[in-house]
C-alpha cells in the first residue's frame, strides 16, 4: 500500500511538474491554445447536433450523411496540407486555418437544409484539417527544438477546449441560448484571441521540421508497413471518438431518454476524462511505453462501448462516455508522434498521410453509424467500433513504433 501511494505521489509530482513547465513555456502554451481553440468550437458544435437533426426534420440516416460532409473535406485538404505550410510558412498556416476554422464551424446552424449542411461542414472538414496538420507540425517542431514532451499536453488542451464548449453549450441550452447566437458570438471571440494574442508567440515556432530529414522525406507518399498499421489503429481511435463527437448526445436524447442539455453532457464528461489522461500523457509515455497504452486504449475503448450499449438510463449512458474519454485519450499524441518518426517522410508528410488515410474512421463513421442505427440502433453501431477495437489488438502487437 505505502509503495502503491508512493508511486502515485511520484506520478503526481511529474504531472504537475509537467504542466508548470508547459504553461511557463510560451511556444507551447500558444500552441495549446490553438488545438483548445479547435476543439471549443468542435464541443460546441457537437452539443447542437441534436436541435440541428431536429430543426431540419432529419432521421438518423440523414444526419449521418450530412456528417459525411466533416470527413470529406478532412479527406480533400489533408493531402495538400503539407504544401500549403511549405508554401506559406507554418506559423501562417497554423494562424490562418485557425481562422477559418473558427469562422467554418458557425456555419452549420445556420443552413436551411441537409445539403447546404453537408455543404457547410465540407468547409469545416478543410479548415480543420489544415489546422490539424500545422499544429501537430508545431508540437513536433518544438518537442526536437527545446527537447521537451509536450504533444499528449497540447491533445490534452484539445480535451479541455471540447469539454469547456460542450459544458458552456449545455448551460446555454438551458438557459434558451439559440445555437446562432452561441457559434457566432464564440468565433468572434475565437478570431480576436488568435490575431491579437496566438499569432505573435506563433510566429516564433521554429520551422525546420522538414529540414531535419534533409530533404529525404516527400510531401505526401504511400504508407509502408508500418504506417499502414498506424492507420488501421488510428481509424479505430476514429471511430470511437467519433462515436462520442457525433453521436453522444443524440444517443442519449432519443435512445435514453435525456433531456438535451443532460444529452450535452455526454460529450463534456468523454472530454474530461480524455483532457485527464492527455494531461498526464507525457508522464505515462516513457513510464509505460507507447505499446501498453495503446492496448490499454483497445481494451477501454471496448468496454466503455459495452457499458454504452447496455445502459437502460441516462446516467449509465454518459458513465460509459466518461469511460470512453480515457480509453482514446492517448491514441491521437502517441500515433500522430509515431507517424513523424517514420523513416523516410518529413514530419509534415508523415503527419499528413498519417492523417489522410486514418481519418477515413471519420469519412466511413458518421454515414456508416447513422444507416445503421436508422436500420438496427444505434446500439449496433457502437457494437461494430467494439469489436474493431478488439480487432486493433492485433495491430498493435506488431506494429514498430
Amino acid at each position: 500500500m505505502n509503495a502503491s501511494a508512493s508511486f502515485a505521489a511520484r506520478s503526481l509530482t511529474k504531472v504537475l511538474t509537467n504542466l508548470s513547465l508547459f504553461f511557463r513555456h510560451p511556444l507551447a502554451l500558444a500552441t495549446g491554445l490553438t488545438f483548445a481553440a479547435d476543439s471549443l468550437m468542435f464541443g460546441s458544435w457537437v452539443a447542437h447536433i441534436p436541435r440541428v437533426k431536429t430543426s431540419l426534420g432529419l432521421n438518423d440516416a440523414q444526419l449521418g450523411l450530412a456528417l459525411f460532409g466533416l470527413p470529406i473535406g478532412l479527406l480533400a485538404m489533408n493531402p495538400l496540407s503539407p504544401s500549403i505550410i511549405a508554401r506559406f510558412g507554418l506559423a501562417r498556416s497554423t494562424v490562418g486555418g485557425t481562422l477559418a476554422m473558427a469562422i467554418a464551424f458557425a456555419l452549420p446552424v445556420w443552413m436551411p437544409d441537409r445539403w447546404l449542411l453537408l455543404a457547410a461542414l465540407i468547409v469545416v472538414g478543410a479548415a480543420v484539417a489544415l489546422m490539424n496538420v500545422a499544429m501537430n507540425t508545431c508540437a513536433t517542431n518544438i518537442e526536437r527544438a527545446d527537447g521537451v514532451y509536450i504533444m499528449s499536453t497540447c491533445h490534452g488542451m484539445w480535451s479541455f477546449g471540447g469539454m469547456a464548449g460542450s459544458g458552456t453549450a449545455a448551460a446555454l441550452i438551458a438557459f434558451g441560448v439559440t445555437p446562432r447566437l452561441h457559434l457566432s458570438v464564440l468565433a468572434v471571440m475565437v478570431l480576436v484571441a488568435t490575431l491579437i494574442w496566438l499569432r505573435p508567440v506563433l510566429s516564433q515556432v521554429p520551422e525546420g521540421g522538414q529540414a531535419d530529414d534533409g530533404g529525404g522525406g516527400s510531401k505526401f507518399a504511400l504508407p509502408n508497413r508500418d504506417l499502414l498499421l498506424m492507420i488501421f489503429i488510428g481509424l479505430v481511435v476514429s471511430l470511437s471518438e467519433g462515436v462520442a463527437f457525433d453521436w453522444s448526445a443524440v444517443y442519449l436524447r432519443d435512445s435514453l431518454g435525456a433531456p438535451e442539455q443532460i444529452a450535452a453532457l455526454g460529450f463534456t464528461c468523454f472530454s474530461l476524462t480524455m483532457m485527464a489522461m492527455r494531461f498526464t500523457g507525457d508522464v505515462l509515455i516513457p513510464r509505460f511505453g507507447e505499446r501498453n497504452l495503446l492496448f490499454f486504449t483497445a481494451l477501454c475503448s471496448a468496454l466503455a462501448l459495452l457499458c454504452i450499449i447496455v445502459a437502460q438510463m441516462p446516467l449509465v449512458g454518459i458513465a460509459g462516455f466518461f469511460l470512453l474519454g480515457a480509453g482514446v485519450a492517448l491514441g491521437a499524441p502517441i500515433l500522430f508522434n509515431a507517424a513523424a518518426r517514420v523513416p523516410g517522410l518529413a514530419p509534415g508528410a508523415g503527419l499528413a498521410t498519417y492523417a489522410t488515410f486514418s481519418f477515413m474512421g471519420f469519412l466511413a463513421g458518421p454515414p456508416v453509424i447513422g444507416f445503421i442505427g436508422e436500420r438496427h440502433g444505434l446500439h449496433v453501431g457502437f457494437a461494430l467500433v467494439g469489436l474493431l477495437a478488439i480487432l486493433s489488438l492485433l495491430a498493435i502487437r506488431r506494429v514498430r513504433l
